[in-house]
């Protein structure tokens, strides 16, 4: 039931998912021979991130992630600089696939391109590379100015090693949770909860031996956990570091650690409110779950999974 709710649903048809990352690799192509013909251009590389490329994708995406890697040394250090700089060489290097100039929009942390045909965005992440192994480069905070560790190929990676572990499952899990989110942000939409928390989270207890073949039974554990903890654990990952490598307490809210970079927490801007916001509807969330097991009729418990799953969920 659930399954094919998914499946018709909640899931990034796979027609779809060719014509997504043969839109960006395109894009990709056109850059790559740009740089190639062009070596003091600033630009170095691309690569495809985000939940398309993660395989994670609802089917409501209208947009996609890339990474560009910009050579640190030849680009500016301030964001706002450094977003204008790299959207005029986008429109340069771009200009052979005949995007105009408006198809090109700055925004807080990125520079979106906006295809006419397809209806997607591009969402274009500046990454400052200093040359080092494994795509490893820098994003600078909108907040702050800070620079911060990343890497796309290990983000990937990280989600990738989930995914084969449990073939098809732990994908499916992680995107009928994020559709959870997103009808929760319907009811509520001051709430709080992004996606790749979401994925932590799940990855979290997937490594701590949570089978998630039977989605309603891995939906339950999930938000139990949620519950029982209230999102007071410290989290983090060993794939790419020690787990002496995280920072001591940091006082935040909640403490979720990116699994590239120990001193980025990825909930650090959360507050105890927002915190709360999802215990609470991870509560409402798991009381809907189990009135739906033990409902004496189809209807109530379709009903009751509406909560989760939205009104479009008919339990056919």
């Amino acid at each position: 039931m659930v399954a094919d709710f998914a499946a018709d649903k909640v899931n990034l048809k796979r027609d779809d998912v060719r014509e997504y990352r043969a839109q960006i690799a395109r894009l990709r192509e056109r850059l790559k021979t740009h740089v190639d013909e062009h070596p003091d251009y600033g630009f170095v590389k691309s690569r495809h991130s985000g939940s398309v490329a993660k395989g994670t994708a609802l089917s409501s995406v209208n947009d996609m992630d890339l990474g560009v890697y910009v050579l640190a040394a030849e680009a500016p250090d301030a964001e706002a600089q450094l977003l204008l700089w790299m959207n005029d060489r986008l429109k340069e290097a771009l200009k052979p696939l005949g995007l105009n100039d408006d198809q090109f929009v700055i925004q807080h942390h990125c520079v979106t391109i906006s295809y006419r045909g397809s209806g997607l965005n591009v969402d274009v992440v500046p990454v400052l590379y200093e040359d080092e192994d494994n795509d490893v480069g820098y994003l600078i905070a909108k907040d702050t100015g800070d620079r911060v560790k990343t890497s796309v190929t290990q983000h990937l990676e990280f989600i990738r090693t989930r995914k084969n572990a449990q073939h098809n499952h732990f994908a499916q899990v992680v995107r009928l949770m994020k559709w959870w989110v997103r009808q929760v942000k319907r009811r509520e939409p001051d709430f709080r909860f992004k996606s790749f928390m979401v994925e932590l989270i799940c990855a979290h207890l997937a490594d701590d031996g949570l089978r998630m073949s039977d989605y309603p039974v891995a939906l339950e554990h999930i938000f139990t956990y949620i519950v029982q903890s209230e999102l007071r654990d410290r989290i983090g990952f060993t794939d790419y570091y020690e787990a002496g490598d995280l920072p001591d307490p940091t006082g935040a809210a909640i403490e979720l650690f990116d699994p590239v970079n120990p001193d980025n927490n990825v909930a650090a801007r959360y507050t105890t409110t927002e915190r709360d916001a999802i215990v609470e509807a991870a509560a409402d969330a798991l009381d809907a779950l189990s009135e739906a097991a033990y409902a004496e009729g189809k209807g109530r418990a379709v009903e009751r999974w509406q909560v989760l799953l939205g009104p479009t969920f008919k339990g056919n």
